[in-house]
């Protein structure tokens, strides 16, 4: 049997530019700029943050081709369209992880503690989805920042079998404002993915 090139349902990579981010992808004159390519667009409430990181795979080798979506809350713990969301904050972010080094970067802030739907609140957390070449429905995950005392008592983080995998959903506080979150597709480091 002789090889065989990939076929459009056996990877979303190089696909999922052109139809997510035209721009990123060369093609342009659509749109001004990709969708959620700023998820700040004005006097926005609360502590701005930086949020970066990469997409491993099992070896170890930065994705390049990756693309990953946040979905947040703003600084008061509201998502975009409820009563009282802070207007100049979209809560959602998309970013085509850089060609050369794999990385990926939002411009946010650090969002608000949010409800449970059971009673109760969830720790501020982004969430990510990730899709790049064999990765075909895309992964979901989140990330919680370090330190914060609302970590012990999260619904999600409480429901996770092998305690020692929370910390792949913790950020790294890598300086003020700045929050490196890196994403390990495979491998002992593998982050926790959610069946959403």
């Amino acid at each position: 049997m002789g090889d065989l090139p990939e076929t459009a349902s056996q990877t979303a990579g190089p696909y999922v530019h052109i139809g997510c981010t035209p721009n990123f992808a060369g093609i342009t004159g659509v749109y001004d700029e990709d969708l959620g390519a700023r998820m700040i667009t004005g006097d926005v409430a609360g502590e701005r943050i930086t949020l970066t990181g990469q997409v491993f795979d099992g070896t170890g080798t930065p994705l390049r081709d990756a693309m990953v979506e946040a979905w947040q809350a703003d600084a008061g713990g509201r998502y975009a369209g409820q009563d009282g969301a802070d207007p100049h904050f979209t809560g959602f972010g998309r970013c085509a992880c850089d060609q050369a080094t794999g990385a990926f970067t939002f411009e946010t802030v650090k969002p608000g503690e949010t409800p449970w739907p059971q009673g109760g609140t969830q720790a501020p957390h982004i969430t990510l989805w990730i899709v790049a070449r064999g990765i075909n429905l895309g992964l979901h995950t989140r990330v919680y920042f370090p330190g914060d005392p609302a970590l012990e008592t999260d619904p999600v983080l409480g429901r996770i079998e092998h305690r020692v995998r929370v910390q792949t959903l913790i950020a790294d506080a890598e300086k003020d404002g700045v929050y490196r979150f890196n994403i390990h597709l495979q491998g002992a480091d593998e982050t926790v993915f959610f069946d959403v």
